[in-house]
């Protein structure tokens, strides 16, 4: 079941990402570290209604955000559709345990749907440009690679930016 997130669940979010992050250093993806994803992030996506989880037997074995806030990094990007009517996905996490069984193809079905829902015009994000499992991932579902931007606290490697026109 997918869900919005509460608050009590930070811990257990947070040891999904720091996991997913272990299992990417291991594999040579140096996405995400000690400064990403953040308690506080976390905590203002719950603020904000953007953050879901996907859970089975109540525990949560993921994480999806679905925000409608345009990140600066972003600006510089030539988009397929005009900003302020897009929604942009972050923090995607599955546990590494249960990897591989599909639920991040449930999340990102549900984030597709809530933006079409909600009349969005796209779905917009990043992805590292060392990360070529999730560059994959996006590219099937139909999304367009449209540019690079910069995290300089996470990488010195550029992030892929993509957009599905809803």
């Amino acid at each position: 079941m997918i869900r919005p997130a509460k608050i009590s669940e930070i811990p257990d979010i947070l040891s999904i990402t720091k996991a997913c992050a272990l299992k990417m250093q291991n594999h040579g993806i140096f996405q995400w570290n000690e400064h990403y994803p953040s308690k506080e992030a976390f905590v203002k996506d719950i603020q904000r209604n953007e953050l879901y989880v996907i859970e089975e037997s109540n525990i949560v074995l993921g994480t999806i955000v679905i925000s409608i806030i345009m990140d600066e990094e972003y600006k510089p990007i030539q988009w397929l559709t005009p900003n302020g009517n897009s929604s942009y996905i972050h923090r995607l996490s599955v546990h590494p345990d249960h990897q591989g069984k599909g639920l991040a193809q449930k999340m990102m079905v549900f984030a597709e749907s809530h933006s079409k829902e909600k009349r969005y015009s796209s779905v917009r994000l990043d992805t590292f440009s060392l990360n070529k499992r999730n560059q994959r991932f996006y590219e099937q579902r139909g999304y367009r690679k449209l540019g690079d931007i910069f995290f300089p606290k996470q990488s010195e490697h550029p992030f892929h930016c993509y957009e599905l026109v809803l």
